[in-house]
């Protein structure tokens, strides 16, 4: 049973590291572009603003939801982005937003039956998934914005949230891209931030994925090309996942281009 006391604390611990890299910064920064094409940090505590409103309505607001499905499916290609430029605002006006949005669906979740199922972008939900995959978005988007201000932004213990979440999500990720979700397990090691192992999936599977917890979480929130990862995948499922990999749910992410090499 996951207790979601602790993950939404990991998940406002998480909201909190982003919140001080923003926060009080001048409009200069805001402006600045981040390695997602075409947004700046301000479009990134956009979208994490709006996500955050998205989700509070698959909880509360069944019709509402509904009619941002119906505006998802006009375009669905260009949704994502349409709504983070649509969500725009000064920064002090976004701050309050996300501060106030990303505290009531906390509050949500945390009332919210453990087996309720919310709706969420072809797919269902429980409390405990939404959370976890707030996490996810907050943490990959918070990568973002560090990037783009120059500020570090190590790996805590928290990432073992996002290294599930991309565990459980292999099938959607060969159905995402248009292919038939293996039915051979993979093996997952990781090592740990700080020390320790996580692993999943049967001790004995032909197909494996061994390696840095950091790297894994890279490759499943599409913030780095597999060919810039310590991991080394064994078998033919666990190598084709390295290429379609994705934590988050809709249609597949076009991901990030190989670093260039050095000449």
């Amino acid at each position: 049973m996951v207790d979601i006391a602790a993950l939404l604390a990991d998940l406002a611990d998480e909201s909190a590291t982003l919140d001080r890299m923003v926060a009080g910064r001048p409009e200069t920064d805001w402006a600045r572009p981040t390695p997602a094409d075409g947004w700046t940090v301000g479009h990134q505590i956009a979208h994490l603003a709006w996500t955050d409103n998205l989700a509070l309505l698959a909880a509360t607001d069944p019709d509402g939801f509904a009619a941002e499905l119906a505006l998802a499916a006009e375009d669905p290609a260009h949704f994502v982005d349409r709504a983070a430029a649509r969500s725009l605002a000064p920064p002090a006006e976004l701050m309050v937003r996300w501060r106030t949005g990303r505290a009531a669906l906390a509050g949500v979740l945390a009332a919210a039956p453990p087996d309720d199922r919310l709706p969420w972008l072809g797919t269902t939900m429980k409390p405990a998934a939404m959370a976890t995959a707030r996490l996810m978005e907050t943490w990959a988007h918070g990568l973002d914005v560090a990037e783009a201000l120059g500020v570090p932004h190590p790996p805590t213990g928290r990432l073992r949230h996002i290294a599930f979440l991309g565990v459980r999500t292999l099938g959607h990720s060969f159905a995402a891209h248009g292919r038939t979700p293996p039915a051979e397990p993979v093996r997952v090691e990781l090592e740990a931030p700080g020390g320790g192992r996580w692993e999943y999936g049967p001790p004995d599977a032909a197909n494996r994925l061994v390696g840095p917890a950091l790297d894994f979480c890279l490759l499943v929130t599409q913030r780095r090309h597999r060919a810039d990862l310590a991991l080394v995948a064994t078998g033919p499922v666990a190598d084709e996942w390295l290429n379609v990999a994705q934590a988050f749910a809709g249609p597949p992410g076009t991901g990030r281009a190989p670093a260039k090499v050095a000449t």
